[in-house]
């Protein structure tokens, strides 16, 4: 059996490493360390795509992945402002937990996203395991490749980690070189923070500029380069995360960009994208290597996907996209006045008739980040309000728009008869979020004037995104203007943080980056207050200091005869 399983690995890994597409990260099985036939180039290269296959936080099966999705939609939206679970309130309980700010360490969710990423991190560490060995004994990999392969593998393992440790805090800490006896064991009480950046330090001196073999899914210097200076900037260092966004923005202009091509399966991997998980439609029809971490999120109902009715906008996020007769955002927080809610609430011949009122003024990304009823949906039609709806009353009136794909690109992009399963990449780092980030740096730096910049070449592309017309008639009087000034820090602060929610919205960044703001709580309980005016479920709610993180999975600290130490307050 242990000859099977690495001469399959070996002939599947060479098949897919031979070409360009997403089918390179196809999924392989692992090769057995013991056996010295793994001990070559074919074995560890396979290892290293067994490492990759991780990304799209699917270890076996298309159901189940949900909270593992390199979307962060559950952890990074749902616990945020931005989204609700959607569905209804009996579908996935658990997760309504999550968006209620009451997880318990037996919730379900919280063992996928523990268990899946330290799979990812055991398929780096073997990667790392076996190319020593080759280099200690035959060395069949030339010293080049060596350095690369471990930048790759490194550069895989601190994302991993870093996914971790943004969810759960205390996290155990295995590499390489951890006996396996003593990694059933290890104790949450380490910081490893330093071994990360340890990691993509290492990976933005041995990755090239230039993706290896040309694939598109390898990790390169760029990536390693926006991936380190993302987690000093989450340690508030400012000065040396700086550096390296300066690096990557080097010669690039996101103004020439355009905004839609990173939700568009037909130009994905453009310029923008820096590091992207790569989905692909399997050869025989199937979906494992797909996006299956965001396929609850297709459209319900009539709509063209069917299913099933998750991840759904917030009023509160909607309500964020308008803008004054500046074109600028209500940094106050006055976008709550009068709130648009499309046809919430409304009923018998108020509902059949409601017309969009195309007069509002929003910020263009709007209609790019959400359906709402009245307004043109890729080419679906027109979205039509609760036919597509599970159930509105729990979770609004509006659905997501930045996951799904076009009925077009059905037969080539999504799993024949279920197109909530598609393999529109997962961008995890794109140019203006390294544009956004940069811009934080140097408000903190004391330099408004260059943050003032950043944050307006991306409202400058955001004012050419092309109108969602109905006919001849935009669906809003769509306007962003870029910002005359920063008067003071404050105000600074204020805007780059709400120029991240909108563009970034429904990426999975909102959640962290309120924690890691420290505004979690201000924010979260004001948008309860808001939220919760429209829908029962959200009224109320209470965010406390040990809600910035989740609760050790029960299941991990029995495993570990209570090596594993609960989070606080849980």
């Amino acid at each position: 059996m242990k000859k099977n399983k690495i001469a399959i690995l070996i002939s599947i890994s060479l098949l897919a490493l031979g070409s360009c597409s997403k089918s390179f990260l196809e999924k392989v099985p692992q090769g057995q360390l013991s056996d010295p036939q793994v001990i070559s180039s074919e074995g560890v290269e396979g290892l290293l795509v067994g490492a990759y296959a991780l990304l799209n936080g699917n270890q076996d099966g298309t159901w189940g992945n949900y909270a593992s999705a390199p979307s962060q939609w559950l952890f990074g939206e749902v616990a945020s402002d931005n989204a609700h679970k959607g569905s209804d309130g009996t579908d996935q309980p658990n997760m309504n937990l999550i968006e209620v700010y009451q997880p318990t360490s037996t919730n379900d969710n919280l063992s996928v996203m523990w268990t899946r990423y330290y799979e990812g991190i055991a398929r780096c560490n073997n990667t790392l395991r076996v190319l020593a060995a080759d280099q200690a004994g035959n060395k069949t990999i030339s010293a080049d490749r060596a350095a690369q392969i471990q930048g790759e593998a490194r550069m895989l393992r601190a994302h991993y980690y870093f996914f971790l440790v943004r969810v759960f805090k205390n996290i155990p800490y295995v590499d390489e070189n951890t006996p396996p006896d003593e990694a059933k064991t290890k104790p949450n009480d380490t910081d490893v923070y330093p071994m990360i950046v340890a990691d993509l330090e290492f990976a933005v001196e041995n990755l090239p500029v230039e993706k290896i073999n040309g694939q598109v899914g390898r990790v390169d210097k760029m990536a390693a380069e926006a991936y380190l200076g993302k987690v000093l900037l989450y340690q508030k260092q400012y000065a040396e995360a700086l550096q390296h966004f300066t690096n990557v923005m080097a010669g690039k202009d996101i103004t020439s960009m355009p905004y839609e091509n990173n939700f568009d399966v037909t130009t994905e991997n453009g310029p923008e994208s820096i590091f992207a998980v790569q989905h692909a439609i399997s050869p025989d029809g199937t979906g494992d290597n797909a996006n299956v971490g965001d396929m609850l999120s297709g459209l319900y109902g009539t709509s063209p996907v069917g299913c099933c009715g998750f991840f759904q906008p917030t009023f509160d996020l909607v309500n964020a996209f308008k803008v004054n007769e500046q074109g600028l955002p209500y940094l106050d927080g006055s976008y709550r006045s009068n709130p648009y809610k499309s046809d919430f609430g409304l009923s018998g011949a108020a509902k059949d008739n409601y017309q969009l009122d195309v007069n509002l003024r929003f910020d263009p990304r709007l209609d790019y980040t959400v359906g709402r009823r009245g307004v043109p949906y890729l080419d679906y039609g027109t979205m039509p309000g609760d036919a597509w709806i599970r159930l509105a009353s729990y979770a609004g009136p509006f659905v997501g728009k930045k996951n799904q794909v076009p009925v077009a690109q059905f037969p080539s992009h999504t799993v024949s008869g279920a197109a909530y399963i598609n393999d529109l990449n997962v961008n995890l780092i794109r140019l203006a979020d390294v544009v956004l980030m940069a811009a934080e740096c140097q408000i903190e730096l004391g330099n408004l004037s260059e943050a003032l910049r950043l944050v307006n070449s991306v409202r400058a592309r955001a004012a050419t995104i092309a109108p969602i017309s109905i006919g001849d008639t935009p669906a809003a009087q769509y306007d962003v203007k870029p910002y005359p000034s920063f008067p003071s820090v404050e105000y600074a602060r204020n805007a780059v943080r709400f120029e991240r929610r909108l563009e970034l919205a429904m990426e999975g960044h909102r959640f962290f980056d309120l924690v890691r703001w420290g505004v979690a709580k201000d924010v979260l309980e004001s948008y309860s207050g808001f939220e919760g005016g429209f829908l029962q479920s959200y009224r109320n709610l209470t965010f406390s200091s040990r809600n910035e993180y989740f609760p050790i999975p029960q299941d991990q600290i029995d495993q570990s005869s209570g090596t594993l130490k609960q989070n606080e307050g849980y």
